[in-house]
């Protein structure tokens, strides 16, 4: 069978994009996406997209990650997708879609840039080494001095599968405090099992945990915040989150960013 699909990436997190409203691509067969996301077998890249029919939303986001499993929330995905809703003429400038961590909402500007409504966060669990919490994908938040020269691979690898995290694992996100509430990430995903260029729910995880700890420039012990904004150094680029914070809980959480188109093709499978 051959398939039409779209390459798009955000900051240097890559995903193959599929219309699938005609519900024709085989979701079940984990081997075909892992060989389409194959780097060297494949299209390349750290994740496949399904864009599906929705009776309640503009449309589905159905995520894989480059293993071929159905994964949780992909940030980074989630802008891509509504840039290639907007280029299949599904919507204008605004989206509604539901994803496998509930209902989101975004705009796209003329540039290409988007902003994602994400989850709240009512949870954030901190240690003395590190936080964690769940941005719509589990992530663990671990402060680090040399993060240019730091090994992401096998510290982050050491993280995701120690007992900590058991069987299901969690991404894992190494960050440097820049000052003015810019901080520098580099992410260990699950499912991808390597660093990415970049992390959609990891540089959101970051900016809430930042300020959770209080390494941002408001204080989290107050009980109301309005729109704290923090800028996010990636691999790939630069990003940005905005929340508020109301009684323990971070509400109006935004991903901001670029969602690039990269190429179109054809392939069978």
């Amino acid at each position: 069978m051959q398939i039409t699909f779209y390459k798009y990436q955000g900051t240097g997190n890559d995903f193959v994009m599929i219309d699938n409203r005609d519900g024709h691509f085989p979701k079940g067969d984990i081997k075909v996406i892992e060989q389409l996301c194959d780097r060297r077998f494949g299209i390349g890249a750290d994740g496949l997209i399904l864009l599906e029919n929705d009776a309640a939303t503009d449309f589905r986001m159905v995520y894989y990650n480059s293993d071929g499993n159905e994964s949780s929330m992909c940030g980074n995905g989630g802008r891509c997708i509504v840039a290639f809703a907007k280029r299949l003429d599904v919507i204008q400038n605004k989206a509604t879609f539901i994803a496998t961590d509930g209902l989101h909402t975004a705009t796209i500007a003329d540039d290409g840039t988007v902003s994602l409504q994400m989850k709240d966060v009512d949870s954030v669990k901190n240690e003395a080494d590190y936080t964690f919490l769940d941005t719509g994908s589990p992530h663990h938040v671990e402060m680090v001095d040399d993060l240019k020269i730091f090994d992401v691979r096998n510290e982050g690898s050491k993280i995701r599968y120690s007992e900590l995290y058991g069987k299901t694992g969690s991404n894992v996100n190494f960050v440097k405090d820049e000052g003015d509430n810019v901080f520098s990430v580099r992410t260990y995903e699950r499912g991808v099992e390597d660093e990415t260029l970049s992390c959609g729910t990891g540089v959101t995880a970051v900016a809430i945990a930042m300020h959770a700890t209080g390494k941002s420039k408001s204080d989290p012990s107050d009980s109301e915040l309005a729109q704290q904004t923090i800028q996010l150094n990636v691999e790939g680029g630069k990003l940005e989150v905005s929340f508020d914070f109301s009684h323990g809980k971070y509400i109006n959480v935004y991903l901001k960013g670029p969602a690039t188109f990269v190429f179109e093709g054809q392939i069978s499978i």
